[in-house]
């Protein structure tokens, strides 16, 4: 008779443990459409690294799922050609204006996505952009899961979230300890 209160506190533990953590689904459907900050899911994947550079800066291309050489462009650098399974870079222009959003559209075959980089610096909105892009892909859905959210995580979220987690730990050991107490007796 005790395996079925044991079984009971793992099945709760194990239960509270998953509610704390992610959802890796989330990242792996948002992952189709980009990392680092990708506008839209698109057939082949892109990324700008980092997504907050200072003029003259350099940043790191990414695509993969594109059979064929894709085709990074903006109005801070000049066009560049990714082959397939590499990576590509662009030094940023000196004069680029800090505090600004600028587009960067990566083109694969007929198929094209956008993603944001900012320029560091200055006191410039966030919505302000230096150019304007347009898609040939349509839209396939709600942006939705990793996103920016990995920025804004800090010490203080993780120590609440481990907290949290041995709150739920400490009732279930406290709540299984008073039941088998109570058989004992």
């Amino acid at each position: 008779m005790r395996a079925i209160p044991i079984a009971s506190a793992a099945l709760l533990g194990a239960a509270a443990l998953a509610l704390t953590t992610p959802i890796a689904s989330a990242a792996d459907a948002d992952s189709a459409g980009g990392a680092a900050g990708a506008a839209r899911k698109q057939p082949f994947s892109f990324a700008v690294a980092p997504t907050t550079v200072v003029p003259g800066g350099r940043v790191t291309l990414t695509v993969s799922g594109c059979p064929t050489s894709a085709a990074a462009s903006s109005g801070v650098f000049d066009t560049v050609t990714i082959p397939p399974g590499q990576t590509g870079a662009a030094t940023v222009d000196r004069d680029a204006r800090r505090g600004a959003v600028y587009s960067v559209t990566f083109t694969c075959g007929s198929q094209s996505g956008t993603t944001d980089l900012r320029i560091a610096g200055g006191s410039a909105p966030a919505t302000t952009r230096s150019t304007s892009t347009t898609s040939t892909a349509s839209p396939k859905g709600v942006r939705g899961g990793i996103g920016g959210s990995i920025e804004s995580m800090n010490a203080g979220k993780i120590a609440t979230g481990a907290g949290l987690v041995l709150i739920a730990a400490g009732g279930i050991w406290f709540v299984v300890r008073r039941h088998m107490g109570n058989r004992l007796h």
